[in-house]
């Protein structure tokens, strides 16, 4: 599926990617929609439809990634929020036997996610999941998302990396093809997101459901030094 012999460097998403989107799908769609209900005196639908048709407008910008853009814009304490179901934030099943692997084959491993820094914050918090990762970067200091190539200049720049040698994974197709755009080489979707949804049918980039299916190749094919 992947050439893993040309691969040392993996920047991996997070929403989606190495934790379940479960947590953010439940939260954006439906308890931040109930806490503003509350806050608004104004039915669920009514909230549900106000914040999604605002979601549309600002999708792919930092602002719609941004907490205390949210936090402003509804007036309610987003992080707080958060923590309300927090229960909810958890590492995919198949992630860390794959983050693994790549670490113990001599590749570096970099998370390059769009949420905010408080979201990262707290799902570090929650998982650990910085134990599997050389770096970890928020799109917000860069001032660009991974929907921009200004971001991924920008990432280069900070963090030099081969786009011949690196291997791009994230469940976003908008994103995919913002980093194709750039000349990023190696490009693997997730089609399974989130664990209580139907995977998706994506036929834009090779894509799995399971990490696993990679393990054999991945250990078979160290990184030389």
């Amino acid at each position: 599926m992947l050439n893993w012999s040309e691969i040392s460097t993996v920047l991996l998403d997070m929403d989606g990617t190495i934790l379940d989107l479960h947590f953010d799908n439940q939260f954006w769609l439906v308890h931040l929609p109930k806490r503003y209900s509350e806050y608004a005196n104004i039915s669920f639908e009514q909230a549900q439809e106000k914040l999604h048709s605002h979601y549309e407008r600002v999708a792919g910008t930092i602002a719609w990634y941004c907490l205390d853009y949210w936090q402003e814009q509804t007036q309610l304490p987003i992080t707080t929020l958060k923590r309300e179901i927090q229960h909810l934030i958890r590492l995919r099943e198949d992630a860390v036997d794959f983050l693994n692997a790549l670490r113990e084959t001599g590749r570096e491993v970099v998370l390059v996610t769009n949420a905010h820094p408080d979201s990262l914050s707290l799902k570090v918090e929650r998982t650990q999941l910085d134990q599997y990762f050389d770096s970890l970067y928020s799109t917000h200091e860069f001032g660009a998302t991974k929907e921009s190539q200004l971001l991924w200049q920008r990432l280069q720049q900070k963090h030099p990396f081969t786009l011949e040698n690196t291997l791009f994974v994230d469940d976003s197709l908008p994103v995919l093809n913002s980093a194709k755009k750039y000349g990023i080489k190696h490009l693997l979707a997730i089609a399974n997101p989130d664990s209580q949804q139907a995977e998706r049918n994506i036929t834009e980039y090779q894509s799995i459901t399971d990490y696993r299916v990679l393990l054999e190749e991945i250990r078979n094919t160290p990184v030389s030094k």
